[in-house]
């Protein structure tokens, strides 16, 4: 099985590159948003954390805000509670897929959280500040200060870049991005 490690700046288009590979693909976003939807568990423990932040289940994504835009340091408690959760499910669907020729993980703390997995080859998607504003802007609730405090905890993308082992430009159309991830496939797969 090869796996392909997604990396790249919030905004960047991550997802939809991860979605063009034709593979299985692991959407961290999409595990945290079924957590915070259905894990009982996960709110026990935020509620106990945060506790004059986090008040209903489902688990509200602005009390989540508030208690970061408060203390910066939540999102140290918030991030300790969910990311062993969401490595759960990442490794649930690794064990599922283990008899997939290729799987793709989108998982934007990728190198943050230390996530290493044999052979796994990293995709760098570069993108324009603009066109990442514009997605940016597109998204239902973005909160700028929020935006802030992630990118902080983010490692530099020179280092990412310098690390990934392909660059897609995601500036260009469609069919380029589709044309750059059948090079990669055809690179890897030979």
């Amino acid at each position: 099985m090869i796996v392909i490690g997604i990396l790249g700046d919030i905004g960047s288009g991550k997802s939809y590159v991860a979605s063009q590979f034709g593979y299985p693909v692991f959407n961290a976003d999409a595990e945290v948003a079924k957590i915070y939807r259905n894990s009982k568990t996960c709110f026990k423990k935020l509620k106990k954390k945060l506790p004059n932040y986090i008040k209903s289940f489902p688990i509200n994504k602005n009390e989540l805000t508030n208690s970061i835009l408060s203390n910066g340091k939540n999102i140290a408690k918030i991030s300790k509670i969910v990311h062993p959760l969401v490595r759960q499910k990442m490794n649930s669907f690794l064990k599922k897929n283990k008899k997939k020729r290729v799987i793709v993980l989108d998982v934007p703390l990728l190198l943050e959280n230390k996530i290493k997995i044999k052979n796994m080859i990293l995709v760098f998607v570069d993108s324009k500040k603009s066109d990442i504003l514009i997605r940016l802007n597109k998204r239902r609730g973005l909160n700028r200060k929020i935006l802030k405090k992630l990118k902080e905890i983010q490692l530099p993308l020179d280092y990412k870049r310098r690390k990934s082992h392909f660059i897609i430009k995601n500036y260009y159309t469609k069919k380029y991005v589709r044309k750059n991830v059948k090079t990669i496939l055809k690179n890897i797969l030979q």
